[in-house]
């Protein structure tokens, strides 16, 4: 149980290892992160006994980049047979858990498991109940099973309040047929990731007002919208007339970088694609200047040193609102219908003029 499991983004392996090798540096934790390019996910082996569970202990894992999953535990090999009996025998180890999650990796042969996941947790759960190694209690750490194949399982714990609060990290959101892009799943998921789902009342309440850069054709407005919110969109491009027809949203034909609002706002989004520098500098702005009281904004990020870049633009961004005086909290993560991106999302702490 000395190893930590960190589901990702195919492709983002190599940000991933360099993340939580920089935090297993700061805390002292000794051991090497390793991974296979597109198989979405890393490992960090520790060296000492107790290092992956001290690892989970100290980090949040809400405030880590691009991990999507974690869980602490160990490969497990499987035979064709008797799977049940040889998980039994290893969770011996196990402390008893109050729930069971079966997860995949988000790979084309993860996603041929997942019928196999699906059949294999039923007899697998009245087995754990059956011997008390499962127990519905919430308190209890998860148990999570990572099948790599059918014959290799990784035997992980994570705690429900300091993990993912869904399978593999990937939220189950539909699409609504009635929005103008599928990048309005991306504002979804940001608010499911960033805002407790008990204060969505009252941070993204109807009739504030918000502010959409780079709205076109309205994907992102249509969130907004769909939470009645006033909306100005802000686009040379054209909104989807559906969105003009809601009495909900003003379209300003303006360069969202030049746009400034007439008072301030409660929410600023922007997905514009441009050089990450130029949009961390517009995030200062509008926060450090009061113009919006929350914001959620896209980074679009290099082809390389991913992970050293989006450490250098959060500091820029930390340091250029701390010199405007502005208390601001920052959050920024890379979610599941984000792709060469990560998502930002701030809150100003002072109440606005």
């Amino acid at each position: 149980m000395n190893s930590l499991l960190l589901h990702c983004r195919p492709g983002f392996e190599g940000e991933v290892c360099a993340e939580i090798g920089e935090h297993a540096g700061r805390l002292s934790v000794a051991g090497y992160a390793r991974a296979k390019p597109n198989s979405a996910h890393a490992e960090f082996v520790c060296s000492e006994p107790g290092g992956a569970e001290r690892l989970m202990r100290e980090l949040r894992f809400a405030g880590l980049i691009f991990p999507r999953q974690w869980a602490r535990g160990a490969f497990v090999g499987l035979p064709e047979s008797d799977r049940i009996g040889v998980l039994l025998e290893h969770l011996a180890d196990y402390p008893v858990c109050g729930s069971l999650w079966l997860e995949v990796l988000d790979t084309n042969e993860g996603k041929e498991l997942s019928t196999f996941c699906r059949k294999f947790e039923v007899p697998l759960r009245k087995a754990l109940v059956k011997t008390g190694r499962l127990l519905d209690d919430p308190r209890r750490p998860r148990l999570l099973l990572t099948f790599r194949s059918g014959r290799e399982v990784f035997l992980g714990l994570a705690e429900p309040a300091n993990s993912s609060a869904w399978p593999m990290g990937i939220p189950r959101l539909k699409f609504p047929r009635e929005a103008p892009s599928r990048s309005t799943l991306k504002l979804e998921e940001a608010w499911h990731q960033f805002i407790p789902r008990e204060a969505w009342d009252l941070r993204l309440a109807p009739g504030m007002t918000a502010v959409d850069l780079g709205a076109a054709p309205g994907g992102w407005t249509w969130q907004l919208v769909n939470r009645h919110m006033k909306v100005i969109a802000v686009d040379n491009g054209p909104m989807a007339q559906s969105l003009m027809d809601s009495g909900l949203v003003e379209h300003v034909r303006a360069d969202g970088f030049v746009f400034r609002p007439r008072r301030p706002v409660d929410w600023m989004v922007c997905d514009i694609v441009e050089k990450p520098a130029r949009t961390a500098a517009l995030i200062e702005t509008w926060l450090g200047e009061g113009l919006c009281r929350e914001a959620v904004v896209n980074l679009k990020l290099p082809m390389k040193q991913r992970h050293v870049e989006v450490r250098r633009l959060l500091e820029r961004i930390g340091d250029g609102l701390n010199a405007r005086g502005a208390k601001v909290s920052i959050a920024c993560r890379q979610l599941y219908h984000d792709r060469e991106e990560v998502t930002c999302h701030l809150r100003r702490l002072q109440t606005l003029a």
